[in-house]
């Protein structure tokens, strides 16, 4: 029922570098490896409000309203301004041995979250992408929906977590050098404005 082509084009579409992945490798780097699995697992997480819209077929609704479409995606533009705004603004030291507290994952799991849920990119993509896998006359597309939105989860979890796992290995170079810091610091704000201008483009 997952064929070959599913799992690999799945793991091309994961791979590709987007909101999620740079935040959690920049996560991964600045609070170590800890968080960015947190990280990981909340932008799996923000996956399942666009997986769940193309279940239930407001995907299509979205697709084919422009102000829907237009309010989200304008929500999400500026949710990715403000990260990067608050990424450059951020000149504090990046610490080698913190554990997120209470508080630094609560704030780990909203940002997460928001970025990947304002992004409407996502349900117009499963709309399109999911229902290709679908056997056709199957009497049961609704389970193979599922069981291919939890395939792609899973793998995206898991390369996320090999992402930030990466990021942190270069962890300790990052610390001992501020110059490098800060060229991440700013090179971070601005992929983050680059994904949000691509949003705003986006029709």
């Amino acid at each position: 029922m997952i064929s070959a082509e599913f799992l690999i084009t799945s793991l091309i579409v994961v791979l590709i570098p987007g909101t999620g992945v740079i935040y959690t490798v920049s996560t991964g780097l600045i609070q170590g490896r800890k968080a960015s699995v947190f990280a990981a697992l909340v932008c799996t997480a923000g996956i399942l409000p666009h997986l769940v819209a193309t279940v239930l077929g407001l995907a299509t609704i979205m697709h084919a309203s422009a102000l829907a479409f237009q309010i989200l995606k304008y929500a999400g533009v500026a949710y990715l301004f403000y990260v990067a705004y608050a990424t450059w603004r951020d000149k504090a030291a990046f610490a080698i041995d913190a554990n997120p507290s209470a508080k630094t994952a609560l704030a780990l799991v909203a940002k997460a979250f928001l970025i990947n849920i304002l992004n409407p990119k996502l349900t117009i993509f499963f709309l399109a992408f999911l229902p290709q896998f679908i056997q056709p006359g199957t009497e049961e597309p609704f389970f193979q929906l599922l069981l291919l939105s939890a395939t792609f989860m899973t793998m995206t979890f898991i390369i996320f977590v090999i992402y930030g796992f990466l990021a942190h290995l270069f962890r300790k170079v990052v610390i001992d050098s501020p110059r490098v810091q800060n060229w991440l610091r700013r090179g971070f704000a601005s992929a983050f404005a680059t994904l949000g201008a691509e949003l705003a483009l986006t029709d």
